[in-house]
């Protein structure tokens, strides 16, 4: 067996030439600052060589099914084995995807119960939400219907003829609502605050009836139904995708009232194991589903027991212990769907394997860590070899060998700066290790708050009557363990309450291929309006989604060519080498340099050239949300979520001080950031903070929460086991409570234990 693989020459994106061996059979932690080459390394080289080398393995018709790997830009890499990459990828799925239905494990139940539940009412399929024999009838297995909100749809101080219905095509002068006025079945003129019960419930609720005395207006061969009927056949039942915007303000989604969110009917709730039927455990945690199987003595179902233990067990040691079985997998986050799909493996028989893992820390408190420790160590000793890419120190001192890629971000990185194992690491003298031998500080202050944001006796999923208080102009950080009610505090609880609040996520941007961050930020044009104005041309010239496109490639810089079954092939454009402009627009110089050129530079390079203040704003913006090493050109759809959520900042930035909101929640802002760039974060929140901003951090990184003015604190665990406000006060405070998992790695952080 080779004894480790050797990437020779690896050129990819901003990588210059280096070469490197990741030993086999090993844990590989690959760090660096943000922006420094790592992901390139990793997920651009050798994940993808790794997987289009296996793709070619497979028929050519496979291949056009399977997913395209571009060769990427490197001399050679040798022993390479296969790479399953584990990344922060949303699950997504249908309404019908549940944690229950990826993981098998709704599977095993309707196995188990198929087999022990009385009364015996059929097998396993009998028990699926998704066969007709088992699902609700109602809900058609999904677990939720559609109800309307009558206070959006109808305006009861208006008439029909007012613009009583609140919806498209049923206004004044819309054709839906003439089947309305021209029934006889209403006053078109009364307001429907004045109609009685019995004429209110034919306006909304009619299933069809054949109106007995309409106008010569009312189409013969139609029926009269409802509004609400109308709305729901017509629409809803048809996805009517025009109107979307307007179906979310006048309906609600809520559980379904006959199998009350299990999804299945009343037959399948009737059978029951020691009281409990399958909707029953579906709604469960891992943890409290794993405590019920225990109880269960049945030896004729061993087998089926033990699989699913060992599946339930497998998601409490990856941290998900908290998640319910009916979860839908669309709600998981990037962390939560990389964990889940990490489960997969541990049970794995096979052995000799690249597993590559994105930021396997994110969404993880210190405590949850020791148990993704434990889960790496028990695939390494199965013969596979681990490549983490991660910045946190507790996953940086799992490896057995560590990788730097730096010195700095963007076209100052690329270069391997270190490798070698982890105790030569922590005495090398390269960023990261500098950054994590640094002595910590406490924020000691007790500044006196006099206004507070409250939420009293609030109560949501794990969440039972609690009350917590965050001071307004101040860095307010909620701590807790994976699961514990952090989220749903802030994002569900607290923005209900308060509205206005301005969440900064790490969901995607809406925007193509050939958006980029000046076009998102709304300043191109004046870079487009000053290559106009010195060349006299028009502005539409340097544009590559107008005159100035590139005739070949039509602006996007590739070329796509559909192969049939050998499938999509995409080549850089020849006639403009990617640039996506034509030569007229290219010869135009401003500063010496094309505007190709231009968009080619990194903020920090453009903020030495460009002298046009809108552009020169946005670029300050971009500075300070620690984006200094993005070309300007990069497009949207290959910046990370930590990136994007950054962007949304510096628009924030951007706005006027007087549209500007006051009131900010930022969810895991430490997400893709290396510890130096942590500092430039906490940098900008306290720039924030002196703006007068109210700002709420939800983090799991010791370095903001020390450098928080109010902690929150939830647990003491996940799930059923979490859900309270064990703290609530100054840093220092925290470090006396006993039963907070946040208190005792902070003392651990801070080396006062």
């Amino acid at each position: 067996m080779h004894e480790e693989i050797s990437i020779q020459g690896a050129k990819t994106n901003n990588l210059k030439n280096i070469s490197v061996s990741i030993p086999k059979g090993q844990i590989t932690v690959v760090t660096g600052l943000s922006g420094s080459g790592k992901s390139s390394l990793v997920f651009d080289t050798l994940a993808a060589e790794s997987q289009r080398l296996l793709n070619e393995t497979y028929s050519s018709y496979i291949q056009q099914i399977l997913p395209h790997y571009e060769e990427p830009d490197v001399e050679r890499i040798q022993n390479l084995p296969v790479s399953i990459v584990i990344n922060q990828k949303k699950v997504g799925g249908n309404a019908r995807s549940t944690v229950g239905t990826m993981t098998d494990i709704y599977t095993g139940l309707r196995l188990l119960f198929s087999r022990l539940a009385q009364p015996f009412i059929g097998y396993s399929m009998v028990y699926s939400f998704n066969n007709p024999q088992g699902m609700c009838k109602t809900c058609q297995g999904i677990g939720e219907v559609t109800d309307f909100n009558i206070s959006a749809l109808i305006d009861f101080e208006k008439s029909l003829n007012e613009g009583a219905i609140q919806f498209p095509t049923f206004q004044p002068g819309g054709w839906r609502l003439s089947r309305y006025t021209e029934s006889g079945y209403f006053d078109n003129h009364k307001k429907i605050a004045d109609y009685s019960a019995q004429e209110l419930e034919k306006l909304l609720y009619d299933t069809g009836s054949k109106p007995e005395n309409p106008t010569k207006h009312f189409p013969k061969t139609a029926e009269y139904v409802g509004v609400i009927e109308r709305i729901r056949k017509s629409l809803l039942e048809k996805n009517g995708a025009k109107y979307q915007a307007d179906l979310k303000r006048v309906t609600n989604t809520v559980e379904c009232p006959d199998c009350h969110g299990t999804r299945v009917n009343e037959t399948v709730r009737s059978a029951k194991i020691l009281g409990y039927s399958i909707g029953d455990c579906a709604k469960m945690s891992a943890e409290d589903l794993l405590r019920f199987l225990k109880k269960i003595k049945e030896d004729q179902t061993a087998v089926i027991q033990k699989d699913l233990r060992n599946r339930l067990e497998s998601m409490s040691a990856v941290g998900l212990g908290y998640l319910t079985i009916d979860r839908k997998t669309a709600t998981l986050s990037g962390g939560e769907s990389q964990r889940l799909k990490m489960t997969k493996h541990l049970n794995s028989a096979l052995s000799d394997v690249l597993y590559i893992f994105d930021e396997p820390s994110v969404g993880l408190h210190p405590e949850d860590l020791v148990g993704i420790g434990k889960v790496f160590k028990r695939l390494k000793q199965k013969g596979n070899t681990l490549v983490l890419v991660d910045h946190d120190p507790d996953i940086i001192a799992l490896a057995d060998s560590v990788i730097e890629v730096g010195p700095g971000a963007g076209k100052k990185g690329g270069e391997i700066t270190f490798s070698g194992n982890f105790s030569e690491f922590v005495a090398a003298n390269v960023v990261t290790a500098k950054a994590l031998s640094r002595r910590p500080m406490l924020n000691s202050k007790r500044p006196h708050f006099t206004k507070f944001y409250s939420l009293e006796g609030v109560s949501a999923f794990n969440i039972k009557n609690q009350s917590a208080k965050f001071p307004e102009k101040a860095l307010t950080v909620v701590t807790g363990l994976a699961g514990s009610g952090k989220s749903t505090l802030v994002r569900k609880l607290f923005t209900a309450k308060y509205p206005h609040s301005v969440v900064f996520d790490q969901s995607a941007i809406r925007g193509s291929h050939r958006s980029n961050l000046l076009t998102y930020l709304g300043v191109f044009d004046f870079l487009r309006k000053k290559f106009a104005e010195i060349s006299g041309e028009s502005v539409s010239l340097f544009s590559f989604n107008g005159k100035g496109a590139c005739p070949e490639c039509h602006g996007k810089g590739f070329i796509k060519y559909d192969l049939a079954y050998m499938g999509n092939v995409t080549e850089r454009c020849e006639k403009c080498h990617g640039k996506r402009y034509n030569e007229e627009a290219l010869q135009i110089k401003w500063h010496g340099k094309s505007i190709d050129e231009l968009l080619n530079l990194t903020v920090e390079e453009a903020l030495t050239l460009i002298d046009i203040p809108e552009v020169r704003q946005a670029l300050h913006a971009l500075q300070d949300a620690n984006l200094n090493y993005v070309q300007l050109g990069q497009s949207l759809d290959t910046l990370s979520g930590g990136e994007l959520q950054r962007l949304k900042i510096a628009t924030k930035l951007l706005e006027d001080t007087e549209k500007q909101a006051n009131l900010f929640i930022l969810d895991e802002p430490s997400t893709g950031l290396h510890e130096e760039d942590v500092d430039h974060l906490l940098e900008l929140l306290q720039k924030l903070k002196k703006q007068g901003k109210t700002l709420i951090v939800l983090e799991h990184n010791l370095t903001i929460i020390s450098q928080a003015d109010w902690i929150i604190d939830m647990g003491p665990r996940g799930g059923s086991l979490g859900g309270k406000v064990l703290f609530q006060g100054y840093p220092a405070d925290l470090l006396k409570t006993k039963e907070s998992f946040t208190g005792t790695h902070l003392k651990k952080y801070l080396h006062l234990e």
